[in-house]
């Protein structure tokens, strides 16, 4: 009978690399909650109706990647989460979170898409999500942005750009999906298939098409920031300003317009070279009128989410090494008796806060005092029968000079923490 293997696109994460991410959670929890956000988590399962109404219907996300299937005992069409910002908006409505006040949210978790696996882009990926809920003004924009940036610095990350945006208010939109529908009008025979699809649909998503033989088409298309009105124009120009203050660098990208339908002003994206053609980081922007549209009261609202995997991979390229968690002592023991005192003496020494790597599966003294050596830990605790009858235990050091010394476990526990 052959194996049974992962379902491609969706990864186990191994020992070697699990060091890695709880550092990267632990590191993300702090920063967090330094900019005063809390958890919130939400189904892994939402009803598709959700995504349709939130992300759009002429999306590439709605229309090709999503996990949808039929409840076997009602019915209804339901889909795992390709995003997060959509099941968050859906919590804080139902649960009326926004009565009393603004709310800053962060979520971590996996996202489901089912698209071509690659290097950074897999079909079940994780996300950090921020969401900042009742937030009207810029300077929540230039906050999720800032606090990137510092992320950044916190992991040791230089290789990353920051390219921003601005996708007006609707209005705005309406002004120009005129004028870039028509330019592209003129040139629908050097379109193709999916540009040609999205013009009747998205015109804005051909803007972000990556075919190279459009570049050229669509770098002399109309530009947004040409029809915003003066309100648009306020909200983008105070946000650079908070931006230069901050020492932010950014580069004005006005061919960034994200792939999500419910964003609207500030759009952004951190980048980098060094990940091949999935380069993008951390995305995310505005998005007023999602609220309202999913079935809230009107509140504005922004926020952005990463790509854990992504990340994880720029810090590896960058030959970063997670610190491992010591363990304090290997403890070695053989003997009818010293097992019985070893069990408990394992639990006195974990009271103590010490990290213990108790032997398991017998064995020679020679054969486990070489497991304790390659173990990492920084002792061994040797326990035979004689030490139990005692009620005592044999510390070994074993990453430095020392004599091994005989004593009780509270004393060798005292020893260990004090070095």
């Amino acid at each position: 009978m052959s194996p049974i293997q992962a379902i491609r696109g969706m990864n186990d994460i191994l020992p070697e690399h699990a060091d890695l991410w709880t550092f990267f959670e632990d590191t993300v929890e702090d920063w967090l909650r330094s900019y005063g956000y809390r958890g919130i988590r939400m189904p892994i399962v939402e009803q598709t109706a959700l995504f349709k109404r939130a992300i759009g219907e002429v999306t590439d996300i709605v229309e090709k990647e999503m996990y949808t299937f039929v409840d076997a005992l009602n019915g209804d069409s339901l889909t795992l989460r390709p995003e997060g910002t959509a099941s968050c908006v859906r919590a804080v409505i139902q649960h009326n979170l926004l009565y009393n006040a603004p709310q800053r949210l962060y979520y971590t978790g996996p996202m489901f898409r089912h698209e071509r696996p690659q290097k950074g882009r897999y079909r079940q990926f994780h996300q950090v999500g921020v969401e900042s809920l009742g937030y009207a003004g810029p300077d929540m924009d230039a906050e999720h942005i800032i606090m990137t940036a510092r992320l950044w610095k916190r992991l040791g990350l230089n290789d990353i750009a920051l390219q921003i945006n601005t996708l007006g208010s609707s209005a705005d939109r309406i002004r120009h999906r005129s004028r870039l529908v028509h330019y592209l009008g003129q040139h629908v025979d050097m379109l193709d298939e999916d540009s040609r699809r999205r013009l009747q649909t998205n015109p804005l998503r051909v803007l972000d098409s990556k075919n190279p033989s459009l570049q050229e088409l669509i770098e002399a298309a109309p530009k947004l920031l040409d029809d915003l009105d003066e309100a648009s124009l306020k909200h983008f120009e105070d946000l650079q300003v908070m931006l230069r203050a901050a020492g932010i660098e950014y580069q004005i990208n006005p061919r960034l317009v994200r792939g999500l339908d419910y964003y609207n002003f500030t759009v952004f994206e951190w980048v980098t070279t060094q990940l091949g053609a999935q380069g993008t980081v951390c995305a995310g922007g505005r998005y007023d009128g999602l609220i309202e549209q999913i079935g809230g009261k009107p509140a504005p609202a922004c926020g952005f989410a990463m790509g854990v995997e992504r990340l994880l991979a720029l810090l590896e390229e960058n030959a970063f090494q997670a610190p491992r968690v010591a363990t304090d002592v290997y403890l070695v023991h053989q003997g009818d008796a010293a097992n019985k005192f070893a069990m408990a003496a394992a639990e006195q020494l974990r009271d103590q806060g010490l990290h213990v790597l108790l032997h398991c599966g017998g064995g020679s003294f020679k054969s486990q005092m070489k497991k304790a050596d390659s173990s990492g830990a920084r002792y061994a605790l040797i326990i035979g029968d004689d030490e139990a009858g005692a009620g005592e235990v044999t510390l070994k050091p074993l990453r430095e000079l020392g004599e091994q010394m005989r004593m009780t476990v509270n004393a060798a526990a005292s020893l260990i923490n004090a070095g």
